[in-house]
């Protein structure tokens, strides 16, 4: 008979006033290990991150990895990378709805997971959710669906960010 692993409830200040190597999350009470990424996750997070702080100032942007996001009262997740609005306060977990999340699939994320969190950035208020697979099928996530990313370049709502995913490509190492 398999063994199941006991599900541990612990208060959200422990999981605030913790670290975690890598992030965990935080979801109705659990925490929840992150899958951990491999060379071609890492190199495409380092190619967005680069893509939008090389234009950071031109366009009143932050870009991060893997900072934690209060996507609901009790439930926090840690997106791959993110872009913040410059305008608004420096948030050490952010609270305001980033202008766009990015999740990089890793090998050992799965569907109903990655859909579970994607619909909660989605609650959250965030209009851009994209999903990049490093084998090079890449989403875009609105209205609890993933449909194919466009390869044309497109404007990020709620900014004057662009997204152009050839020359986000074009930074891979």
């Amino acid at each position: 008979m398999a063994a199941t692993a006991e599900v541990v409830h612990v208060p959200v200040e422990v999981y605030l006033n913790s670290s975690y190597e890598p992030d965990a999350e935080f979801v109705d009470g659990v925490i929840e290990v992150r899958p951990m990424g491999e060379w071609n996750h890492a190199n495409w997070q380092a190619a967005i991150l680069e893509y939008f702080r090389s234009r950071r100032r031109e366009w009143n942007v932050r870009a991060a990895a893997e900072l934690r996001v209060q996507v609901s009262a009790g439930n926090f997740r840690v997106p791959d990378v993110m872009i913040l609005d410059r305008n608004l306060p420096v948030e050490q977990v952010i609270t305001h709805p980033p202008i766009a999340v990015f999740e990089i699939l890793s090998p050992e994320d799965t569907l109903s997971r990655m859909m579970t969190k994607l619909g909660e950035y989605e609650q959250m208020g965030i209009q851009t959710i994209l999903v990049l697979d490093p084998s090079g099928k890449n989403y875009r996530y609105s209205g609890g669906r993933l449909e194919p990313l466009p390869t044309e370049p497109f404007d990020l709502p709620g900014s004057i960010c662009r997204f152009d995913l050839a020359e986000i490509e074009k930074l891979l190492d």
